[in-house]
């Protein structure tokens, strides 16, 4: 879970999305919110979008926002048997999900406003609609498959197969085309977001008695090394691999 804040102002008041991602299916929840919204109206939108779809969770993964971190939350989840698991300045990695969806999300309401105009708003649900009926690369299949066991029929999809003539009224026709245009805009936000990420990837693998340096992150004010702030070195050792752990994770002999 995670909040995109400080957007424009609708008529209605809602300048927040709360964006929910399911780690299994990938599929995505888009909800309005204000910015000044009581954990009431959290927890009232946390029951409708997220435990009438999937059930309790066991874990939810978000950061550490004032609405996550409150007692009120914390002894809801205690008492539901779900763990909420903070993620930390220096791991983003942990919510990274709901981070790269909320980039896709931005694109897409960017282009929204822009080729279409009349506020973000009105096109937030046929953006959700869109980015769970596109294909996923790391569940090779649209969301929408992965949770109901198909893709969800669309007039997109009609139009794909032939299925029937689209003559009806004017709003199926412009809805038809919006959710054209916004699924081309998803799939140039990923390229997009795809060429940075392989710019830095580089495939690396190590054997256990391997020794590599480990990277560490510069804190402001603490004295790490002998040295302080800026100077301090961004890489130390080398350290001798004791053990593989997963496909990129591996045991260091530290000091």
């Amino acid at each position: 879970m995670d909040f995109v804040t400080k957007l424009s102002k609708s008529s209605q008041g809602h300048d927040t999305i709360c964006v929910v991602v399911d780690r299994l299916t990938k599929s995505t929840t888009f909800t309005l919110m204000r910015e000044t919204d009581s954990m009431e109206r959290l927890v009232r939108m946390y029951l409708k979008e997220v435990v009438t779809r999937h059930g309790i969770p066991v874990s939810i993964i978000c950061d550490h926002d004032p609405r996550f971190a409150s007692n009120f939350l914390r002894s809801l989840q205690k008492a539901l048997g779900t763990s909420l698991d903070m993620s930390i300045a220096y791991h983003p990695q942990t919510d990274g999900q709901s981070e790269r969806t909320i980039q896709t999300l931005e694109d897409m309401l960017r282009a929204c406003v822009i080729d279409f105009g009349n506020g973000w708003v009105k096109h937030l649900p046929l953006v959700e609609f869109s980015y769970n009926n596109s294909y996923h690369a790391s569940i090779k299949a649209a969301p929408f498959e992965a949770l109901y066991g198909q893709k969800c029929r669309s007039p997109v999809c009609w139009a794909e197969v032939g299925e029937v003539q689209l003559t009806g009224p004017e709003i199926v026709q412009e809805t038809t085309e919006k959710v054209i245009q916004i699924k081309q805009r998803i799939q140039a936000a990923r390229d997009r977001q795809k060429s940075y990420a392989d710019l830095k990837c580089k495939p690396m693998e190590f054997q256990v008695g391997d020794r590599v340096m480990l990277k560490v992150s510069p804190w402001k004010g603490v004295v790490r090394f002998g040295k302080q702030g800026k100077l301090n070195p961004r890489y130390v050792g080398p350290f001798k691999v004791l053990e593989k752990v997963g496909s990129v994770s591996y045991k260091l002999e530290l000091p």
